[in-house]
């Protein structure tokens, strides 16, 4: 049987216009943090709440409140126990790795309010770096994982592990090389998953990298690239785990291939291609988006995962460099 996902366009808002923003869904509420509207501009450090029962936006938080997060572009987000965490990022006037010696920002969506949660042990060298375009999940107990994305120079293919009741840090084994930004990893079933990303030179592709916590080791499954038997090669997407068809899924969700020839200036070639990972037979199939109206193609964008069954998208850098300010459901049968 085929894999659907029927797509419906919940609203579009000027003040949510953004790309290298985080997005994170709790409950029935779709949180939006951080983002640029102009290159290199971080937009604000307000927090946005879209109802996804009615689809409404309003502020969550204040400019400047008393203790928030700055500013910031390429941070990276996960859920855990109904609050949201994020790490990093890069701001200030330099565009530099914001600095925060390994402690990671923690929303609590019950208060609308942030706490700086700062590791126990304060050794620098235990801590991850400073970094931008990473990504991060959660194995919705008591643990975030933080890997990849660009620091000062170079990038990075380094995993670490943040135990959130006992605020410590535990550096793991990094995954396969090349190292990369723009990657994306997921957690599911009791195991870690990353694909795509851009290593500088070339978009990532062909590879299902997995990560087992008990043994702390990687294996690799690899696939054709191809657009036919799998995704092609991408960065900036996404990768979240949505039941289908009865099925445990593995979802990656639109992306940039061939970045841009003016860098972070430009907008490359945007895909607007959805695929399905079926974990039990690991087999790729292409999703069928059904809808009166579909998303444009985009990168840059964020997305999680809403209910069991559903995936929000927002935002994010379409292919005519405009920064997008839409907000997507896609339900998956």
């Amino acid at each position: 049987m085929a894999i659907t996902a029927k797509c419906h366009k919940l609203l579009e808002a000027e003040i949510l216009q953004r790309s290298s923003q985080i997005v994170s869904v709790v409950d029935n509420q779709a949180y939006i943090f951080g983002g640029e509207l102009r290159p290199r501009e971080p937009r604000d450090n307000v927090v946005y709440a879209v109802s996804l029962d009615n689809a409404t936006v309003s502020k969550a938080t204040q400019p400047q409140a008393l203790q928030s997060p700055s500013a910031r572009v390429g941070t990276a987000s996960a859920t855990l126990n109904e609050k949201i965490y994020l790490f990093s990022g890069r701001g200030g006037v330099a565009m530099a790795p914001i600095e925060e010696q390994g402690a990671i920002w923690e929303f609590d969506t019950s208060t609308s309010t942030w706490c700086l949660v700062k590791p126990s042990t304060m050794n620098s060298t235990a801590v991850p770096a400073a970094r931008s375009y990473h990504c991060m999940t959660s194995d919705g107990k008591d643990t975030l994982y933080i890997h990849a994305g660009c620091p000062e120079s170079e990038r990075l293919s380094d995993l670490w592990a943040f135990n959130v009741s006992r605020k410590e840090w535990t550096e793991l084994a990094p995954a396969f090389d090349p190292p990369r930004g723009g990657t994306s990893i997921t957690f599911t079933d009791g195991k870690l998953y990353r694909m795509n990303g851009f290593d500088g030179k070339t978009e990532q592709g062909g590879n299902l990298d997995i990560y087992t916590p008990e043994t702390n080791s990687w294996e690799a499954h690899v696939y054709a690239p191809d657009g036919k038997d799998g995704p092609t090669p991408r960065s900036v997407s996404a990768l979240l785990p949505v039941p289908a068809s009865g099925r445990s899924c593995l979802i990656t969700l639109f992306g940039e291939r061939d970045p841009s020839s003016l860098g972070h200036q430009g907008a490359g070639k945007m895909l607007g291609d959805v695929w399905s990972f079926d974990i039990g037979n690991k087999k790729w199939e292409q999703v069928d988006l059904q809808g009166s109206e579909l998303p444009l193609a985009r990168g840059w964008f964020d997305a999680d995962v809403a209910a069991s069954n559903a995936i929000i998208v927002h935002g994010g850098l379409g292919e005519s460099n405009d920064r997008l300010g839409d907000v997507w459901k896609l339900e998956f049968e």
